[in-house]
C-alpha cells in the first residue's frame, strides 16, 4: 500500500489480538471481545486530528483550561458486521449520532445491494466514521461513501475504519475516493475468487453473532 491517506496500524497489542481473531476456534464472546478492543484503538487513532475548542472550569484545587471534542461525531456502521465495532466508538463519542446502513454483497456478481437507510434529510454531524469491520473487494465500502456523501457529508468529513482489508479493495476504494482517509489494523495481500479475504478472518457477521453454519 503506497496510499497516504490509509493508515495502517503496527502495534504489538493489535498484531496479537488479531492472530486470536483469525484462529478458527476462537469462540463468539472472544471474537467480539476483540473486535472491540482493536475498534477502540483504531478510534483513538483516528480521531487524532479532531479540532478540540477549550473551555474554563475548577478542580478542588485551583481553576484550569480544559478542551472538549468540537465537532458532532456520527458513526456509521455498515450492517450487520459494523455492529461489532459501534460499542468501541460510543465509549469514546458517547454522544454520537449512530446511523445504521444496511448493505450486503450478493454472492455471484459480488455487488453490494442496499436494504436499509434511515438518514435524516440533512446530516446533523460535522464528522462522519463509516465502521466496517472487513473491506474485501472494497465495494460495499465504496457504495456506502456514495451514500454519505450524497447525503451531504463531504469526503474531507468522512473517515473508514476496518479492522482488516485486502490490498485489492483498499486499491478499489482509494481509485473511488482518493481523498479518503482510512484507519486498518491490518492488511491482507490475497483475494480469492470468490471476494475473500485470505488469510482473513473468515466470515466477521456470522463469527460475531454466532450464526455460523456447521
Amino acid at each position: 500500500m503506497s496510499n497516504k491517506r490509509c493508515h495502517i496500524l503496527s502495534h504489538p497489542l493489535v498484531n496479537a489480538r488479531l492472530s486470536q481473531l483469525r484462529q478458527t476456534n476462537t469462540n463468539s464472546k472472544d471474537f467480539r471481545e476483540g473486535i472491540h478492543d482493536i475498534s477502540l484503538i483504531l478510534g483513538i487513532e483516528a480521531s487524532r486530528d479532531l479540532e478540540e475548542e477549550t473551555f474554563q472550569g475548577q478542580t478542588p484545587v485551583g481553576p484550569f483550561t480544559g478542551t472538549t471534542i468540537k465537532p458532532k461525531v456520527g458513526l456509521t456502521p455498515i450492517l450487520r458486521a459494523g455492529l461489532g465495532m459501534t460499542d468501541a466508538l460510543l465509549s469514546l463519542f458517547p454522544t454520537a449520532a449512530v446511523y445504521h446502513l444496511g448493505l450486503y454483497r450478493e454472492k455471484v456478481s459480488l455487488q453490494p445491494v442496499e436494504y436499509y437507510s434511515k438518514l435524516p434529510p440533512v446530516p446533523p454531524i460535522d464528522t462522519c466514521f463509516i465502521l466496517d469491520p472487513l473491506v474485501a473487494t472494497g465495494g460495499t465500502a465504496c457504495a456506502a461513501l456514495a451514500m454519505i456523501i450524497d447525503w451531504g457529508v463531504p469526503i474531507s468529513k468522512i473517515k473508514l475504519l476496518a479492522v482488516l482489508g485486502s490490498e485489492e479493495g483498499l486499491n478499489h476504494i482509494h481509485a473511488e475516493y482518493p481523498e479518503l482517509e482510512i484507519w486498518v489494523a491490518a492488511v491482507d495481500p490475497t483475494l480469492t475468487p470468490d471476494g475473500l479475504i485470505s488469510p482473513g478472518l473468515g466470515d466477521t457477521g456470522d463469527r460475531l453473532f454466532n450464526t455460523i453454519r456447521v
